[in-house]
């Protein structure tokens, strides 16, 4: 297969004739930035994996191949941006976070302890993309980015599941229990608020200001939230639980999401001083 038939789809499935400038909001604007950012990192992501998984063809061919549908996420997302703002310069800012945020690509072994705990953590973060383009999609008018939305959410939801499906082997091999998986996940939900995201942030909107972390993931994260409804949270929380091991519905689901709100509600709250 070329890398062209390995995606699902490419840039030029997008309509990019039916951009409408009077529909960009300006505070999604600088979210979609970022996460433009983290996306197109998706190359060295697959370059850790594959070295962790050093001796699993199948696993390596696997991440090689999400990799691709990553980098194009990032490709759509800065295209999409670039005609919102001309004055954006994604390659250059690209530049600057790839440099400042270094990934342990050199390792060869997981920086979870386990291959099963490794892929829980990248059934986290697949999770959290699924959840936070369906946000998007929904909540933007502009039709080019709520098509382009559309398409990585469900790249995303894919990707869940096959980061699941070699989760569930290597569980089977290393006998990684609920508990050890729900720390894991607990940790990369965590990392949410690492340098990652904030300097990515930083990166795409910043106009000469030093950078703050704390700073930089309260204006991130103040702005990403305010996007989300109660079934989006509910929806994560469900897959969440299934991947670390847990009844994905019932009390303990119910009680998460609602707790999950009152916090991404809180957050979302922090718009008023917080910018870059």
């Amino acid at each position: 297969m070329t890398e062209v038939q390995n995606r699902h789809w490419t840039l030029d499935d997008i309509p990019w004739e039916r951009f409408d400038r009077t529909k960009v909001d300006p505070e999604m604007l600088r979210i979609v930035k970022a996460a433009a950012m983290v996306e197109y990192n998706g190359d060295t992501y697959a370059d850790y994996l594959c070295n962790v998984f050093g001796d699993d063809p199948e696993f390596q061919d696997a991440a090689r191949r999400w990799s691709l549908e990553e980098v194009q996420h990032g490709e759509a997302l800065s295209r999409w941006a670039e005609i919102a703002d001309p004055g954006f310069d994604f390659e250059a800012r690209f530049a600057d976070f790839s440099q400042k945020i270094q990934l342990p690509v050199a390792a060869e072994e997981s920086v979870r302890g386990t291959r099963c705990g490794e892929l829980v953590a990248r059934c986290m973060v697949e999770v959290g993309t699924s959840s936070y383009y369906t946000a998007l999609h929904e909540a933007t008018d502009e039709p080019v980015l709520r098509e382009i939305c559309r398409r990585i959410a469900q790249d995303e939801i894919r990707h869940y599941k096959l980061f699941f499906t070699h989760m569930e082997r290597y569980r089977t091999i290393e006998g990684l229990g609920k508990i050890k998986r729900l720390l894991v996940g607990l940790g990369r939900i965590g990392e949410s608020e690492d340098d990652e995201l904030a300097y990515a942030y930083y990166a795409a909107n910043n106009h000469g200001e030093p950078y703050n972390r704390k700073r930089c993931i309260r204006a991130y994260m103040s702005r990403t939230y305010g996007f989300y409804e109660t079934h989006h949270v509910e929806r994560a929380v469900t897959l969440v639980l299934k991947a670390v091991g847990f009844t994905p519905h019932g009390r303990l689901s119910n009680w998460i999401a609602r707790a999950t709100c009152w916090f991404m509600n809180l957050r979302a709250g922090r718009n008023d001083p917080v910018s870059v």
